[in-house]
């Protein structure tokens, strides 16, 4: 297959970046794995483009009995761990910013020990603005820090606009089912309005998932085509080789439909599949997506199996490297029937896609590393070069490429140099880091930044994350309630069986996996 690179000139490019307001964040569970992988490295990253208000201190909050200097030492340490090109000056003047206070999540006494810190360092600092509270912490915390942040009046500053100063970021996964959901969602808006609520998935700080709405409703070419008139089918795909890894205590209680499928594969085909917003405002874009997610139909319990397929990978190999299955995997129950693949096929129920199906899979151990969406159009309806042998034209496929490499491609078939007929597919490739000369910005940093200047339109609201529950809650209960256990596929694998008839009942063919 041919490629075709595009070209980017200065005066094609339009950016409008907005600063960071003054502000102060406060993270529960700054001593954890997310703080040291993916927070402080991403605030960093803000500090040294200058996009973080010179009046920002962040201050760390956890169980782990840590001084200002220790949490400023570990930071650093994560910083360089994760980070390249770090100028030890940079990092001196960003660590100047962090502070450190520990207690008992469920203690009121340390609520009220972090305020007074945070009025030391309002004073310190000289401000008197935005407040971020980012809940790093296992979702069974959610509640009782959200509760105590209530009580201690955390939750509000006084003045005007007091709400709008005042936010909550909250982790996935956001609840477990459509109950617990609703529930979560009542407990946090006793304390903070849904304004103040940034629900953060970091699949939607990718840069290739924000490109989809530039993508859509930037191009005139696109958009009259991007329905059922001309769109065979559309292939959604997060394939990991990883395990567990450290997360096994986590994963065993949640499984690929909680942690992925419900998150980033439904947010990523509602933006996707949604119809355009009237304006590039938050609350227009999500009354968008919300009304997508609406639209899929529910599915049918009597026909659960041909819709939805699970599996859970054995032993097998990774890079030529023996690896176990899941149920030896550390903290893992060897009885265990929670999936680690799932495969769906959904249909929405409007005007645009009625007729159209979507393949939605995710798994953990599979051959590589890839998540894309693959928009498959349909085949030109009749081949006037049969008497060449070419009866069956492949069809045209744009593809989002999200990772392991961010880019889009589109395939279209020309003629070769040479004999009268002589045909092969050509491939258009837009890749962001050799177009740019980038590397490209954690998903995080983006979201972060988003919330430190108000902008929500990349983040979760309720109702959304109530009607994704509401899809997939009856799947889970029928589940729970089956005596079978997931499908069993080696660890390695491109894909199994049942998984591949899913879409094969349909005279298609899962897209292989990209190579890494």
């Amino acid at each position: 297959m041919e490629k075709i690179q595009p070209s980017l000139s200065p005066q094609d490019i339009v950016c409008a970046e907005a600063a960071a307001q003054p502000n102060a964040m406060v993270v529960f569970g700054a001593s954890g794995d997310l703080t040291r992988r993916k927070l402080l490295v991403s605030i960093f990253r803000i500090f040294t483009q200058d996009l973080l208000d010179e009046k920002f201190y962040l201050l760390g909050c956890g169980r782990k009995k840590l001084t200002d200097e220790d949490f400023r030492k570990t930071a650093q340490q994560a910083i360089r761990g994760n980070a390249s090109d770090v100028s030890a000056k940079d990092l001196n003047a960003f660590a100047e910013k962090l502070y450190y206070v520990d207690g008992d999540y469920n203690d009121a006494a340390f609520y009220e020990s972090i305020k007074a810190r945070l009025v030391q360092l309002d004073k310190k600092h000289k401000i008197d603005g935005c407040r971020i509270f980012y809940l790093a912490v296992p979702p069974f915390l959610y509640s009782p820090i959200v509760e105590h942040l209530g009580l201690s009046t955390l939750s509000c500053i006084n003045g005007p606009d007091s709400k709008q100063r005042v936010r909550l970021i909250v982790e996935k996964p956001f609840g477990r089912d459509l109950q617990s959901a609703a529930e979560l969602n009542d407990k946090i808006r006793r304390c903070f309005d849904e304004s103040q609520i940034y629900r953060i998935d970091h699949y939607l700080g990718k840069e290739t998932v924000q490109n989809i709405l530039m993508f859509r409703f930037a191009n005139a070419i696109f958009e009259p085509v991007w329905n059922r008139n001309y769109i065979d089918h559309v292939q959604i795909t997060i394939a990991e080789s990883i395990g567990v890894e450290h997360r096994g205590s986590y994963y065993d209680k949640s499984g690929a439909l909680r942690d992925i499928f419900q998150n980033h594969m439904l947010q990523m085909l509602a933006l996707v599949a949604m119809e355009p917003p009237a304006s590039f405002e938050a609350d227009r874009i999500r009354d968008e997506k919300v009304k997508l997610l609406r639209s899929i139909r529910p599915f049918n319990s009597n026909e659960l199996n041909s819709l939805i397929v699970r599996g859970q990978y054995g032993p097998g190999l990774i890079n030529g490297k023996q690896v176990v299955g899941y149920r030896a995997e550390p903290e893992i129950n060897p009885q265990s029937k929670t999936e680690t693949f799932v495969a769906a096929k959904l249909f929405m129920d409007n005007w645009r896609w009625k007729g159209v199906p979507f393949y939605l899979r995710t798994g953990k151990r599979l051959a590589s590393k890839d998540t894309e969406i693959a928009i498959i159009f349909k085949k030109v309806p009749h081949s006037m070069f049969i008497s060449a042998g070419l009866e069956d034209m492949p069809a045209n496929v744009l593809v989002l490429q999200i990772q392991p490499e961010e880019g889009i491609s589109l395939s279209f078939q020309a003629k070769r140099p040479g004999s009268k007929i002589c045909m092969s597919t050509l491939n258009m490739n837009f890749n962001y880091k050799s177009i740019f000369l980038v590397d490209m910005p954690e998903a995080y940093q983006r979201l972060l930044l988003d919330c430190m200047v108000g902008d929500r339109t990349l983040f979760n609201r309720y109702d959304g994350v109530e009607v994704s529950w509401q899809l997939l809650t009856p799947v889970l209960e029928a589940w729970q309630n089956e005596t079978l256990a997931p499908c069993e596929y080696a660890a390695g694998s491109e894909s199994f069986p049942e998984v591949d008839k899913l879409i094969e009942s349909d005279g298609r063919k899962w897209r292989k996996l990209a190579e890494i």
